[in-house]
């Protein structure tokens, strides 16, 4: 068994329901790729393939005409994206943009063989599909945030889910990164960590924000 087989027999529900030929064509067709931190992977609509992340971490995110944008969602070590793979989900007709935040291993399957081999087995099909709504509660989840919640909510979240996926209380993060995260303006995301700051919530440093009152930013949050 190769080692993209092993890999795919553990993530693909499908895997052991299709021909010994289509996994081979799947594992054929499929590359172990390292991405720099900073590399854009996916740059719009083009069909860039199915992106397995074994280590890392990606970052989806969507941009307007002026050049701003706003992050989706992240990919960490076992996740999987459907989105890049336009020729798979003919029905994603918006760009999504996909950039390397940490240096990533990847595997990375030919968008265009993933598509044929799923016309013949509906069992991808599906698995695709539910794959790709399923990040939607977490475009909604943004969209929400941006839409309904108060600025001060907002940070205190984003605030709070970086220390717990971090494990530490020091976000290393610059206020620009932290606004273009949010889909905010670095100024407006300055005022409101000076804010937390004089109320003894944070402290803010040229190495990040430290958190210093975790119950405090948990009322916040409500």
């Amino acid at each position: 068994m190769s080692g993209f087989e092993t890999v795919y027999k553990e993530i693909f529900p499908f895997w052991d329901k299709i021909s010994g030929e289509d996994r081979e064509l799947i594992c054929s067709n499929s590359r172990l790729i390292t991405y720099p931190k900073g590399k854009n992977i996916h740059d719009g609509n083009e069909c860039s393939g199915v992106i397995l992340v074994r280590s890392g971490c990606l970052r989806l995110y969507m941009m307007s005409e002026e050049g701003k944008d706003i992050t989706l969602y992240r990919l960490r070590e076992g996740d999987l994206c459907m989105l890049s793979a336009s020729c798979v989900l003919e029905s994603i007709t918006f760009d999504v943009f996909i950039d390397a935040e940490e240096e990533s291993e990847c595997c990375v399957i030919s968008g265009p063989v993933f598509a044929a081999v799923s016309e013949r087995n509906p069992d991808i099909k599906i698995f695709a599909l539910e794959t790709a709504v399923g990040r939607f509660s977490d475009v909604m989840w943004v969209m929400q945030q941006i839409l309904f919640m108060s600025m001060d909510k907002r940070l205190a979240i984003f605030l709070a889910d970086e220390s717990s996926r971090t494990g530490t209380d020091v976000i290393s993060l610059t206020h620009g990164q932290i606004a273009r995260y949010m889909g905010s303006a670095r100024e407006v995301v300055s005022r409101m960590l000076k804010y937390f700051a004089q109320e003894g919530i944070v402290e803010v440093s040229r190495g990040g924000i430290r958190i210093l009152d975790k119950r405090r930013l948990r009322r916040l949050i409500g």
